[in-house]
């Protein structure tokens, strides 16, 4: 989908909900739509302003939390329990974080629920993948230097 249908999507969705269509909106969907992966808010703010210097982080948020509503955006949390954003996600996802290399990975949702169905079985806990992080070492690191 062009940035242009995007945007005209989104707009669409925001009004039949009643919502305003503004510039700074329209800014944060165009910063969006030129991200790939996983991109801050304090990112999202930093490139909405290189765009339109007039842009503020309550803008940049209250964006977010309605394009989540419209199920367009998706937030989890990363390593270090900053939120972190994707958009249009394929699907819901969680992450593994290597402690000692910093590399990051997605989970894809089969091997999440498999995680979230062991705890669900052994605690009753219901977790939502989406914003799981799982620290530890990755293979590579874990063969360097065993514990």
């Amino acid at each position: 989908m062009s940035d242009t249908a995007a945007s005209t999507t989104v707009r669409d969705l925001a009004r039949l909900k009643g919502l305003r269509w503004t510039p700074q909106r329209q800014t944060v969907i165009d910063v969006l739509a030129a991200s790939d992966g996983h991109v801050t808010g304090a990112d999202l703010v930093e490139r909405c302003r290189a765009s339109d210097p007039g842009t503020t982080p309550s803008t940049v948020y209250r964006t977010l939390d309605v394009l989540e509503r419209l199920g367009l955006v998706r937030h989890g949390h990363g390593a270090n329990g900053r939120e972190e954003y994707h958009a249009l996600p394929a699907g819901r996802h969680g992450h593994l974080h290597c402690s000692e290399c910093g590399a990051t990975w997605e989970i894809d949702e089969r091997r999440g629920e498999a995680v979230a169905e062991a705890l669900r079985a052994a605690d009753g806990f219901e977790v939502d993948i989406g914003h799981v992080t799982l620290v530890g070492r990755c293979g590579s690191c874990a063969a360097a230097s065993p514990a």
